[in-house]
């Protein structure tokens, strides 16, 4: 085979590739370009477009500061998206097929040839100085294509039928649906009146919160109005009934307005929202006007029906707002009292009336009990100091001071006070509460106000003791009068100490003794020995005394096991810095304890 021959076709078949690859495509993108039925359409300048359909009004649309505006045949916002659309199209429009004007030379019936004397629309754009119109015409035998002239240019394109989905057909398929955009609108007051109903929230510049201002000064739900303002602000017109400014607004519930928003601006009303009753025909639409159109609408009724409501349920329903981390110190005052306090590691302390760790779970526990208490009813709005007496709140029953805190180092009793709740007398089932800041008496669940605790020992760290099996040499179990004893020879490894009988599972011994060397309490129950037999503990109870080595100092650790609580927990009780402390035990541990430390009622001593 000849070398030389084969480099040469390599070498045409890599020139030939060139040509094609560089040459051909060059050539078809200047052809491809050539097609453009607007070539110099500059989209973004345009300023106005124009369009008449067939037996219809003149449609048009002018641009102003990015945005879209009908203006014919009524003034109302334009939907952007759907001019800028179109303009794309036309800017990149291209033809499929041209006649020229010296193949159209000898036809007499041009227009009426080609559709174009009953054009299903005509097209005026405005670019600055310059005026550009299109004449659509008729389809082609197959429909998927249609034919077009640029006035001025006496050649007929042939463009692609989809161009017509782009035309409106009437102006409201241009209009913009969206009934209301506050997004634009720098407003911070909003009064609604719904017939004899009204009230007005003021939007704090400061922290953003909505407050109640009108009938009285309250605190607002906050997350309820923003919620109402959003879905507000997605409402849209499902379809425009009239443009008629003399229309009869009584007919459609909007004289007098059956419910009005208005949006102000300090003491400057920027905007009113009129809404009024519902077509005959449509129970979930109602009526809508705003008062800078003169258009009346139908728009969902459903996203409009809690403005009616009394202005109680505008009103905050919690008594407290805490914000994560905002508090440092919470001082309880009644009953046994106590004051916890954040410290710098990050972890809790009850410094009164006796100091001890606190549990981080239940101080968060306590922080979101506040938080949660929901008001259940708004007894009196405004109180004098002789109502006090009559909600038990002369003497409340108990106080919770929170304040704020360094977040550099613990609270001190100089830090603000961010709340303070005096609860008072208990009836049917509510506790009545007042805000020290707040004129205004309140009642909230009793059962929510009794979950909160009352005491510094309730809050005790959670963690009862903590050692290993490897320090465990002896337990001892007490019950019904017996006793057993088993000892540790190793790891896994368990025997009976002389004297006891029975049987014993050193894997299920050795893994309970694990689970007991971390034990923490589910929940403080008390810590008064006379309390014995009110939680079940007798002299034939569950008793279990583990001894521990650490080091050289051995100790003895002992629980005893009681009857059940109310959360099906069972009851026990472990003596903690030489007082007896009761609890309630975690229920998987305890059925490992009842499966193998525990002595069988036929079992011997």
């Amino acid at each position: 085979m000849n070398t030389k021959n084969t480099w040469i076709m390599v070498a045409l078949a890599a020139g030939l590739f060139a040509f094609i690859f560089f040459y051909e495509r060059h050539a078809f993108k200047k052809e491809h370009a050539a097609n453009k039925v607007l070539p110099y359409l500059n989209v973004a300048s345009i300023t106005s477009v124009q369009i008449r359909p067939a037996d219809q009004k003149e449609i048009r649309a002018d641009r102003t500061n990015s945005t879209w505006q009908l203006t014919k045949p009524v003034v109302y916002p334009a939907q952007t998206g759907s001019i800028e659309y179109l303009l794309e199209a036309l800017g990149k429009l291209t033809y499929q097929d041209r006649i020229t004007a010296l193949e159209l030379r000898n036809r007499s019936k041009t227009d009426a040839e080609f559709g174009f004397d009953t054009a299903p629309f005509s097209l005026t754009l405005q670019q600055g100085d310059t005026s550009r119109q299109l004449l659509i015409g008729g389809r082609t035998a197959l429909r998927d294509q249609v034919f077009l002239r640029v006035i001025g240019d006496e050649a007929i394109y042939l463009v692609d039928a989809n161009l017509l989905k782009l035309f409106p057909r009437q102006a409201n398929d241009w209009r913009d649906t969206t009934f209301i955009s506050l997004k634009g609108l720098m407003f911070d007051r909003l009064t609604v009146t719904s017939g004899m109903r009204f009230f007005e929230l003021q939007r704090d510049a400061a922290d953003k919160v909505w407050r109640m201002t009108q009938p009285m000064k309250a605190r607002a739900d906050n997350p309820k109005i923003e919620d109402l303002l959003q879905k507000l602000q997605n409402l849209h017109a499902g379809k425009f009934v009239t443009d008629d400014p003399n229309a009869d607004l009584a007919s459609f519930g909007l004289q007098p307005v059956e419910l009005e928003l208005v949006v102000a601006q300090g003491t400057n009303n920027l905007l009113s929202l009129q809404f009024g009753k519902n077509p005959t025909n449509d129970a979930s639409q109602m009526y809508a006007r705003r008062s800078d159109q003169k258009s009346v609408v139908l728009v969902p009724k459903d996203p409009l029906t809690p403005w009616r409501a009394l202005y109680a349920d505008f009103r905050d329903r919690y008594l407290v707002t805490l914000p994560a981390g905002s508090v440092r110190s919470v001082e309880a005052r009644g009953d046994a009292g106590f004051t916890v306090q954040w410290q710098t590691n990050d972890s809790w302390q009850v410094i009164a009336p006796e100091s001890f760790p606190a549990d981080a779970g239940l101080v968060r526990e306590l922080m979101a009990g506040l938080a949660g208490l929901q008001i259940a009813e708004f007894t009196k709005d405004v109180v004098t100091e002789l109502d006090f007496a009559n909600y038990g709140l002369a003497s409340p029953a108990r106080q919770y001071i929170l304040k704020t805190g360094d977040t550099n180092g613990p609270a001190t009793t100089t830090n603000a006070v961010i709340a303070q709740l005096d609860f008072g007398a208990v009836r049917d089932n509510k506790v009545f509460v007042r805000r020290a800041d707040e004129n205004s008496v309140y009642a909230v669940k009793a059962a929510d106000y009794q979950r909160l605790p009352s005491a510094g020992w309730q809050l005790r760290d959670r963690h009862i003791w903590n050692f290993t099996t490897n320090e465990v040499s002896r337990v001892t179990i007490r019950q019904n009068g017996k006793t057993r004893q088993v000892i540790r020879d190793g790891a896994n490894q368990w025997s009976l100490a002389p004297g006891s009988q029975g049987i014993i599972n050193d894997f299920a011994i050795e893994e309970t003794i694990f689970r007991l060397g971390e034990l923490t309490s589910a929940f403080w129950v008390d810590r008064v020995d006379e309390n014995r037999g009110r939680y079940g503990f007798s002299v034939n109870s569950l008793q279990i005394a583990i001894e521990v080595k650490k080091g050289d100092k051995p100790q003895t650790l002992s629980l005893e096991f009681g009857g059940d609580a109310p959360s099906k927990f069972p009851y026990a009780a472990v003596t903690l810095d030489g007082q007896r402390w009761t609890f309630e035990f975690p229920w998987l541990i305890y059925q490992q304890i009842l499966h193998c430390l525990t002595i069988p009622s036929a079992a011997t001593p």
